[in-house]
């Protein structure tokens, strides 16, 4: 491996980071907008800026603050709220994309205790890579899998090959134009997944895009503690097929009950 394929996260950097996931009564930066600074743009109460703390070096790292109400999630936003911010993250994620600085763009979201995120107000984070290609160690078949749901236009399935482990949804569009479809798809699978996945066990989820061609990619992926097996030998685990089947059943029921999208109400 070389330098190239490791992010360096410089410690003095994260010092006074706030954090709120843990503390609930912590400060919360994104709800003092007025103090906010070096703001990109900013679309009603949606808010793109750079990140105060430069943690990662040779990157740009910036936040997406997706709504004003703190205690907010894509299981409790309305289908128009979450297409309005699945929309606005898409098109900053692409402009930086687009720019031609970086090396690779990551876009993703952490939410919940065991995400890796330090802050409850919801935001995605977008972070420009200078040197590292970011999606080196992510395969095509990673996206692969199970089939809960399919179409000309939007697939969802549960991958074969996570990642890590164990359950992975993906959400892949053939094109950028079904951004509407993957919003309204994600925001289902996101509420299964805090509300019925695993008897509504979990409580935390990151959420993680991809471009593959035309294609428009949005891994879901609840999390947990990490297994010791892809900690020491990068070695992933998924759930038996018995067991998926009945995962895939079950969303794909709650995709018809609750998905507000042509996708879905034209079948």
């Amino acid at each position: 491996m070389s330098n190239k394929d490791v992010l360096v996260f410089e410690i003095e950097q994260a010092k006074g980071k706030p954090e709120n996931i843990h503390h609930a009564s912590g400060y919360c930066p994104f709800c003092d907008t007025e103090h906010l600074e070096n703001i990109i743009d900013q679309k009603e109460d949606m808010i793109w800026l750079e990140n105060k703390y430069k943690t990662l070096s040779d990157t740009n790292q910036t936040v997406l603050i997706e709504s004003s109400d703190h205690n907010a999630d894509i299981s409790t936003y309305t289908s128009k709220k979450n297409l309005e911010v699945f929309e606005y993250i898409y098109q900053c994620w692409n402009k930086m994309i687009q720019s031609k600085k970086y090396n690779s763009v990551l876009m993703y979201k952490n939410f919940g205790p065991l995400s890796g995120g330090s802050l409850r107000h919801p935001h995605f984070q977008i972070i420009g890579l200078d040197e590292v290609n970011g999606y080196k160690h992510v395969e095509a078949e990673n996206f692969n899998g199970m089939k809960v749901y399919k179409s000309d236009r939007i697939e969802l399935n549960i991958s074969k090959k996570p990642i890590m482990g164990f359950v992975e949804f993906n959400i892949v569009i053939t094109d950028a134009k079904y951004i509407d479809d993957l919003a309204e798809f994600a925001r289902v699978t996101v509420k299964y997944v805090l509300d019925d996945f695993y008897g509504g066990k979990f409580d935390s989820y990151n959420i993680f895009f991809y471009k593959q061609y035309s294609k428009i990619i949005c891994k879901v992926v609840p999390r947990y503690v990490v297994s010791p097996y892809f900690v020491g030998y990068r070695l992933s685990q998924r759930d038996g097929d018995k067991q998926v089947r009945g995962i895939a059943e079950v969303l794909l029921t709650r995709l018809q009950e609750h998905a507000q999208c042509n996708e879905i109400s034209e079948k």
